[in-house]
């Protein structure tokens, strides 16, 4: 039996938490089944499981969360800055016993540079698992795909335990193991080169998730099915897991010096309005609009807003929205309900003609066109969406090109892309620019007086003056302040 690690002495400060970061060769080794099953069995066994996922993934995190019964949080040091990561897992790991952090791609997979600019001497890609594990002193767990692997996976697991011997590899989970004999050979060729084994996982088809052209369906789609699929992990991921193994690599984190991030202190030099006010900011939720960063919602509120999450497949708009915010997802699967909605686009229509702020991220950008492969969006923007084939991917470092209710002309930004979409022209201000991998300048997203709409994800930690002045921007033209207004001019009259 394991035994919770706060179960004795209460919960264990954040920069303390235990922690083990779940990383693989490659991608497709089955990282997020091990996770979230992790996830879930360590929950089951009575601890408390902060769960985290390494880059700009928005929907392993969806899964994570469904297991920890918590949120699932982001650590992606070319969104935020290294600076950062070591504090946002402190705050994410806040009353949690241990945490579990779900890499990205193979183990040293970072952010891809331009020939001759790489640092050479530093074989962690920076974004990479690797480094965050690095940074928050956490031991890694390498999960390998042992189908095809015999003997000669201990020259695969000799190779990742030697590439930098500053990164701690304290196990490994052998996945989609096919026979007891297979098992045998697997274990000693781990055993060969030192490293422990501490989970078996059989080839089993009733733990695949479906997914689709961007990856996995995000688990706020799936619903019902989503919370059985995550059961069904925990279950078999309970029975084929060293837990107490797993649980005592992860006491072993060497935990760095950090303070807990906090949207109070992130806002606090830019915050602008009384928190009085309190404008209604109304963030897009629901099947169509998955996407999004948890600290996102804490630095709106933190800002001085007041959150309220509308669904824009069956809800119209808050009458007291003084500002709306549509994050990513996947407005053409939900295309025909959007567009059945029309109350919904008139009120965006009408919220965006008086000036009230709207922010939109990617599929926020699509649901804002006049129309979207036949399909009647919002109409907020006069231009047509299309989904297509290419996919479009990458980090991108940003120029703002035109004020707007987030950003100033010449703000700098560095945001993820993810999507097989695009926008037709208009005559509209563009919001950014940015050069691409042949080093040629192109501006993208759009801009009006009252809205910010790009293809560019940024996580809100790295921009809280923005936030701001989103939020001020909302107070200045918030319905209540309107009829306030208009209830002094009456009384005077």
């Amino acid at each position: 039996m394991v035994t919770p690690t706060g179960a004795a002495t209460g919960a264990r400060a954040a920069g303390s938490t235990p922690a083990v970061v779940i990383a693989a060769p490659s991608s497709g080794s089955g990282k997020t089944t091990v996770t979230t099953g992790l996830i879930g069995a360590l929950r089951a066994a009575g601890h408390r499981v902060a769960p985290f996922k390494v880059g700009p993934d928005y929907i392993d995190p969806g899964y994570h969360a469904v297991a920890a019964g918590r949120p699932g949080r982001n650590l992606d040091p070319n969104l935020v800055g290294a600076e950062r990561i070591a504090p946002l897992f402190a705050h994410g790991a806040a009353g949690a016993d241990i945490a579990v952090v779900e890499g990205v791609m193979g183990l040293f997979d970072g952010r891809i540079v331009e020939s001759g600019t790489a640092d050479e001497a530093d074989p962690l890609g920076v974004g990479s698992t690797a480094h965050v594990a690095s940074i928050i002193g956490a031991p890694v767990i390498l999960v390998v795909d042992a189908a095809g692997h015999s003997q000669s996976l201990a020259a695969v697991l000799h190779g990742f335990l030697s590439y930098d011997p500053t990164v701690s590899i304290a196990g490994v989970i052998l996945n989609r193991v096919g026979s007891p004999r297979h098992e045998m050979v697997l274990r000693q060729a781990a055993g060969r080169v030192g490293l422990p084994v501490l989970g078996v996982l059989r080839r089993h088809p009733s733990l695949t998730v479906p997914s689709r052209h961007l990856g996995l369906i995000p688990a706020a789609e799936r619903n019902a099915d989503a919370v059985a699929a995550v059961d069904a992990m925990t279950a078999h991921l309970r029975g084929a897991l060293d837990l107490p193994a797993i649980v005592a690599a992860a006491r072993g984190r060497s935990a760095p010096d950090a303070t807990p991030w906090s949207a109070a202190e992130a806002v606090a030099p830019h915050r602008s309005i009384d928190p009085a006010g309190s404008p209604v900011v109304a963030v897009a939720g629901g099947a169509a609009f998955t996407f999004g960063y948890t600290e996102h919602a804490e630095m709106l509120t933190a800002a001085g807003a007041r959150v309220v999450v509308f669904d824009p497949l069956v809800d119209r708009l808050p009458a007291d929205a003084a500002g709306v915010v549509i994050g990513g997802g996947f407005p053409e699967e939900h295309a025909e309900a959007l567009a059945a909605n029309d109350l919904l686009r008139a009120d965006l229509r009408a919220h965006a003609a008086a000036g009230r702020p709207i922010h939109a991220e990617c599929a926020g950008l699509l649901y804002l066109c006049a129309q979207l492969d036949g399909h009647p969006m919002s109409g907020v923007l006069d231009i047509p969406g299309h989904f297509g084939p290419t996919l479009t991917l990458g980090y991108r470092d940003a120029v703002a090109v035109s004020d707007s209710v987030l950003f100033r002309t010449g703000e700098r930004v560095t945001g993820h892309e993810f999507h097989r979409s695009g926008v037709g022209d208009g005559p509209l201000a563009p919001a950014w620019a940015w050069r691409d991998t042949a080093g040629r300048a192109s501006t993208h997203g759009v801009t009006t007086a009252s809205v910010h709409a790009s293809y560019l994800h940024l996580h809100p930690a790295s921009i809280p003056e923005a936030l701001c002045r989103f939020v001020a921007r909302a107070a200045e033209v918030s319905p209540a302040r309107s009829s306030s207004r208009a209830g002094n001019t009456a009384g005077t009259s």
